[in-house]
């Protein structure tokens, strides 16, 4: 039996805008939910231009922090919670979502969004974390564990009625942190 080796993987799109967007797909909540907040920002690739063909994707538990673990998160409902969500990035790069405040899956640890991105040039997706100003940021492993410049590209800017802004740098000087996991066969 012949033995299998792995081969290299193919860079990823920019093929998004036809094949994966869909009605309602970066609004986890509508715009009318109590409590509803809006997540946005910009996808700049190394030279610091926006990335137009990317797609970034959200994932999150809900306000008490439990994870949402029910189907139905490709037929949005406009009531249903789902706790996932992708948007394709504009013209200008800009990505948005609207959703819930995420609650802290862990008792005293800051709450943060779970991001992954993909754009043209990219081997593989990648992960990232968007965390929520006022939390007690010295209390999350992952946060700590980085430098005060590095951990700057982790944290979200709160701006007027209930928006948070979360830019994403792929490459150079202002480079957001990407997370790699354990048992990722990448």
């Amino acid at each position: 039996m012949a033995s299998l080796i792995q081969t290299p993987g193919q860079t990823v799109g920019p093929f998004f805008h036809c094949a994966l967007p869909y009605d309602g797909d970066s609004d986890l909540v509508t715009n009318a939910h109590l409590g509803a907040v809006r997540l946005h920002g910009t996808v700049y690739d190394g030279a610091g231009d926006p990335v137009p063909d990317g797609l970034v994707e959200l994932w999150q538990p809900d306000s008490d922090g439990n994870v949402v673990r029910q189907p139905g998160s490709l037929r949005r409902d406009g009531r249903t919670f789902t706790a996932w969500g992708r948007s394709a990035t504009d013209p200008g790069g800009r990505y948005r979502f609207s959703t819930v405040t995420p609650g802290s899956t862990t008792p005293g640890r800051p709450a943060f969004f779970a991001i992954t991105v993909f754009a043209r040039g990219l081997l593989n997706r990648l992960f990232t974390r968007a965390y929520l100003p006022g939390g007690d940021l010295a209390a999350d492993p992952l946060l700590t564990g980085l430098d005060a410049a590095r951990r700057q590209t982790l944290l979200c800017t709160a701006e007027a009625n209930s928006e948070y802004r979360f830019d994403i740098h792929l490459q150079g000087r202002k480079e957001t942190v990407f997370l790699a996991y354990r048992g990722d066969r990448r």
